[in-house]
């Protein structure tokens, strides 16, 4: 089979770790991919916003199944673009059609889902310009700290927690009247806080059933202890030891049944990855949010755990016999942790040389911001590499994974020395 994944990541470069391994796999090709996926398979320059570029290269090299590693072409309606044409309707798509991935690209569209099937979460309203007055009579309602998320995509940097009414104030005005966030904040969710430890659950659907996938924790600020400004994520553990028998049978028949059963019952016909940004509030789960595809950096804590040829997987998804696969899970933890560039979330300099000696046994490299000029490994992005360890124990698999960050070596290397602290 040959196949077209979408991405540049590391969450593609986990995914294109796993696809490689496959006996069904023919060529894989990557697009636009980094120096790891390199390794994987061929890394092609697509634009993943042009759909008939993809499209073409998709029929110029006898492409069988495309997989969609972010957001913004689910969100852009790559599945629908594939469906509309005869000659790439056939092709297999990994990824739901534009009106499943409203469930990641609107949060007030989620929101009001979640409400219509009665999906436990955080008590909201949704406020732009038009009714900004009623958003700070809101505000001032709620006890703090005080949640707002843009409404849109923002690369994950969207939702801002603030401890006091002046910051909340603020806040909205800046995403709301000055477009803090662009056109993802024209609308604004303002939401309840709710106090709690959150995991991330994750299924993978075929359009009429379910399978769960192994739970995993991401840790989204980029100081340790959970301080300092949101990112796209410096590290993972899976699996997540409270997320226990009894909260994740709570976690499938209030939450992740519900969620199935109602994108059937709206005709959303979604074949691909769904995450349940989930809170544990004192035994309860309460989803937070909604993403369309893998959450990153969680995949490459999760994906290393499943066994499975994973292309036997992609196939049972798009071809609606996902509940003959049984899915056989890693039972060891894995540990990833996060390189990044000084200076992310915010300013960072690009392009700088790395070292990488050889991973150390039971541990895995999977790149994000990289890239090769003049056959030598550098920088190109804000998170850049992550580390990922197996052990029979999250200390042991933690232990592997610090000790082999000392192996990755570039002048601008950054990373949290605490993840995983808060579940031992």
């Amino acid at each position: 089979m040959n196949v077209l994944l979408l991405g540049s990541g590391g969450r593609e470069h986990a995914i294109a770790w796993k696809i490689a391994q496959s006996k069904k796999l023919s060529t894989l090709f990557i697009a636009p991919g980094n120096a790891g996926t390199h390794e994987c398979g061929q890394n092609v320059s697509l634009n993943l916003s042009d759909f008939s570029s993809i499209g073409s290269f998709v029929l110029s090299h006898s492409i069988e199944m495309v997989i969609v590693g972010p957001e913004a072409p689910l969100v852009e309606g790559i599945h629908d673009y594939f469906l509309s044409l005869p000659e790439l309707s056939k092709v297999k798509v990994i990824g739901p059609v534009q009106k499943g991935a409203l469930l990641e690209g609107s949060k007030d569209y989620a929101k009001a889902f979640m409400q219509r099937h009665s999906i436990p979460t955080a008590v909201y309203h949704t406020f732009n310009k038009d009714n900004y007055d009623e958003g700070i009579t809101f505000l001032k309602s709620l006890k703090p700290p005080y949640v707002l998320k843009a409404d849109g995509l923002a690369a994950g940097k969207g939702v801002v927690i603030c401890s006091d009414l002046r910051e909340a104030q603020q806040e909205f005005a800046d995403m709301i009247q000055h477009s803090k966030f662009g056109n993802a904040s024209s609308k604004v969710v303002i939401e309840e806080f709710l106090s709690g430890i959150e995991c991330s659950v994750f299924a993978i659907s075929d359009g009429k059933t379910y399978k769960l996938l192994p739970v995993a924790k991401d840790y989204k600020r980029i100081g340790e202890g959970n301080t300092g400004p949101n990112t796209g994520g410096m590290g993972s553990v899976s699996p997540v030891p409270f997320a226990d028998e009894i909260f994740m049978k709570k976690v499938e028949d209030r939450i992740v049944k519900p969620t199935v059963e109602g994108l059937i019952s709206e005709g959303i016909e979604y074949k691909g990855f769904i995450f349940f940004g989930l809170i544990n509030v004192e035994g309860e789960p309460f989803v937070i949010e909604y993403n369309a595809r893998m959450g990153d950096p969680e995949t490459e804590s999760v994906f290393p755990r499943i066994k499975n040829d994973i292309l036997e997987v992609f196939d049972a998804i798009a071809t609606q016999t996902l509940d003959q696969i049984n899915l056989d899970i890693d039972p060891r933890f894995v540990v990833s942790v996060m390189l990044v560039s000084k200076g992310y979330p915010d300013a960072y300099e690009k392009g700088i040389k790395m070292t990488i000696s050889k991973a150390p046994h039971d541990t895995l490299y999977f790149h994000a911001g990289t890239k090769i000029v003049d056959d030598v490994i550098v920088t190109n992005g804000g998170r850049v590499l992550s580390v990922s360890s197996y052990g029979n124990t999250m200390k042991e698999a933690l232990e592997r994974s610090y000790s082999a960050v000392q192996k990755v070596n570039y002048n601008t290397k950054h990373f949290r020395s605490d993840i995983g602290f808060d579940l031992q």
